[in-house]
């Protein structure tokens, strides 16, 4: 790390590696921000028949959803409160955004949306800053950004969409019912709204390589993505995936590989995009595979001790290209 651009770097980043989520909402928001997971009762057009069944191959949307927000029957109101309430008891959370999660939050009439919504922001007036939306890229359209602009602009709005994979045959065999182009526009527009897109990715899916996954930085990269969630491919119980890895188990990350593949790709991505996840874990009771034997506090740490040992530090050689 000798280099001076790489000292400014560790100086921006310092005590992380990398550009880290929660630092970055407390200098943006002013006060220690914590997310509150809301259900709001939405379902996916790749699970109801208008773009497919069975929804995407790696998907159990109960086993990316806390524990406590899955199948609730409490409204979004209550859901709001409930997890205000725990934030501020078991993390001293100061103010708070309403993350839309488990499945396709923007799949509804835009007047439904919008009243969603409304209910969401007006649970806690003056405590919840903004909202965090995830969707997917063929579910959003000018109507439903013009009401999120008209009605929520003066707060803070972010739109998490599934990238997945850059390559479309890949796509094609998860069943993921959206291509590489349909995101590359919903992230365009959604940041011509003047709102902040985050991109969630998945690394290790079959048929691809480690060149398809760096190819992801560069891609980031060039377009006006704010946040990314890095995750590995993982197969939880019910999903389409799970049946796959039964019948002929492929390769999947194991924890050494994934900290090298991780140092890599964050030394070519850029600085200006914060990482708000470095990998993702389903609940012990939902992971088949690859279970590393460790929490998620620990897996964190490891990933970062990596990070350290070998001298990473994000943005390092972004401007090298991918040969």
């Amino acid at each position: 790390m000798s280099s001076p651009w790489n000292e400014e770097l560790l100086e921006r980043f310092y005590p992380k590696r990398y550009n880290a989520y929660g630092p970055y909402l407390k200098r943006r928001l002013g006060a220690k921000v914590f997310k509150v997971v809301v259900d709001a009762g939405f379902t996916c057009p790749n699970r109801d028949g208008t773009k497919g069944w069975g929804g995407c191959a790696y998907c159990n949307v109960d086993s990316f959803t806390p524990r406590e927000n899955r199948k609730t029957s409490l409204s979004v109101r209550e859901q709001v409160l409930a997890g205000i309430e725990r934030a501020r008891q078991n993390y001293g959370a100061e103010k708070f955004i309403v993350y839309f999660q488990p499945n396709t939050n923007t799949y509804a009439p835009v007047e439904q949306l919008e009243g969603i919504y409304s209910e969401a922001i007006e649970a806690a007036p003056g405590a919840v800053l903004g909202l965090t939306i995830g969707t997917r890229p063929d579910c959003i359209d000018r109507e439903k950004l013009e009401m999120l602009k008209r009605r929520f602009g003066d707060l803070y709005v972010s739109i998490e969409y599934g990238l997945e994979s850059m390559r479309d045959d890949v796509l094609e065999a998860i069943n993921r019912g959206a291509t590489h182009a349909e995101f590359v526009d919903a992230v365009r527009r959604t940041a011509e709204f003047g709102f902040e897109v985050c991109a969630h990715t998945i690394f290790g899916l079959p048929g691809e390589d480690e060149g398809d996954w760096l190819r992801v930085a560069d891609e980031l990269n060039r377009l006006p993505v704010r946040f990314v969630k890095l995750h590995h491919l993982h197969v939880v119980r019910g999903s389409i995936l799970a049946k796959r890895y039964r019948d002929e188990p492929f390769e999947l990350f194991s924890l050494e590989a994934y900290a090298s593949f991780l140092e890599r790709f964050l030394a070519r991505l850029s600085p200006d995009i914060v990482v708000q996840r470095l990998f993702g874990l389903a609940d012990q009771e939902d992971l088949i595979a690859p279970n590393w034997g460790l929490k998620k506090t620990l897996i964190q740490r490891e990933l970062e001790r990596s990070l350290v040992a070998n001298g990473v530090v994000q943005g390092m050689s972004s401007d090298v290209a991918v040969r």
